[in-house]
């Protein structure tokens, strides 16, 4: 089909922004039956790009998804900083997800073929949801694309259909968090009850107004950092086998949520910087040090040697926190640039674009 026969208000072509995602309280619960609060963050974000085309196109990034090197050196640094899977993969199991969803549940799809491509400039692989966020921003192309709304795939629905492209395409264990954050928007309050889950086919989430938080910082590893799945399989294992240290600490990692929103609402910015403390601490007794990089250990320490609060917004490779002196703030981010790592101040967004 050429781009002539598109139909009478479908657009020629489509691009959705989606940014990275900050948890703030409460992971790893989210993918323990837990609860947790997390913003969009617009400094970061990944965008993907469609338009009709005459055959389906997936196009390779440049950068994140190189098939041309200048030697063998220059291939064996690209496969050892970002590994042998760029973006590419994403938006093609997207598509396949995309595909397989729509003929579950009766939804018929017009015989169109489009061109893909994403960009990113979110740190990759530091626990800040770039792949998601690409999956999220292509998921949001074919619905535009193909004229989907709400009414066919419901809003509380889109996460679990975002993270079945990382877990049931790619094999990728991850959580709901960051595809609810990113779909939603804003600072949202989830709460992933398993009781809740199962009577509704989807937690339980809330936008909270923005204008609760306090200033917020990221700092993050100017490399690759660690992939969280096997991490995350090896504390499923131990939950799934009703490992009692492992159920307390998610129990107690939701608590820190409740407490979180309870001291936001109240203006309670110091008891929410001591929740963010207490979150990181017990994250490292449950994982153990074996789990903790040195680099993003010495990011938190930096931080809280500096006063102010620090946990991980992922998985590690990146730490956040709450600042309230400005003045100060430029003086922590000199100390973390000086020691090379990567330093912004978090701009929360509700928009989704």
């Amino acid at each position: 089909m050429s781009k002539e026969s598109v139909r009478d208000g479908t657009p020629k072509s489509i691009t959705h922004a989606v940014g990275s995602r900050v948890a703030l309280i409460g992971n790893p619960s989210d993918g323990f039956g837990g609860k947790t609060l997390a913003v969009l963050m617009e400094n970061f974000y990944a965008s993907a790009s469609l338009s009709e085309s005459c055959e389906l196109r997936i196009i390779p990034h440049p950068k994140f998804d190189p098939f041309t090197f200048a030697d063998l050196q220059h291939l064996a640094r690209s496969a050892a900083q970002d590994g042998y899977y760029g973006g590419m993969r994403l938006l093609y199991a997207t598509c396949k997800r995309f595909h397989s969803y729509c003929q579950e549940h009766n939804i018929d799809l017009p015989n169109r073929a489009f061109t893909i491509e994403y960009d990113s400039n979110i740190p990759r692989q530091v626990g800040l949801a770039g792949s998601s966020a690409i999956v999220t921003a292509a998921l949001k192309c074919l619905m535009d694309f193909y004229e989907l709304g709400e009414e066919h795939i419901p809003l509380p629905l889109q996460p679990q259909l975002v993270l079945s492209v990382e877990t049931d395409e790619l094999n990728i264990q991850a959580g709901l968090q960051d595809r609810v954050t990113q779909v939603y928007g804003g600072l949202v309050y989830m709460d992933f009850d398993p009781e809740y889950m199962g009577e509704h086919g989807h937690g339980y989430y809330e936008r909270l107004p923005l204008d609760l938080l306090p200033p917020l910082y990221v700092a993050y590893l100017p490399h690759s950092g660690r992939c969280s799945g096997k991490m995350h399989n090896r504390m499923r294992y131990r939950y799934q086998n009703r490992d009692q240290d492992v159920i307390s600490a998610m129990k107690e990692f939701a608590q820190y949520t409740d407490l979180g929103v309870e001291a936001l609402k109240a203006g309670d910015i110091n008891n929410f910087a001591e929740l963010i403390n207490k979150n990181f601490d017990l994250r490292r007794r449950l994982y153990g040090e074996q789990a903790i990089d040195e680099e993003s250990l010495r990011m938190i320490e930096l931080a809280r040697g500096l006063g102010l609060p620090a946990k991980f917004p992922g998985s590690g490779g990146a730490v956040v926190g709450l600042y309230q002196d400005h003045a100060h703030i430029e003086k922590v981010r000199q100390a973390f640039e000086e020691h090379g790592y990567g330093f912004a101040l978090v701009r929360p967004t509700q928009k989704v674009v």
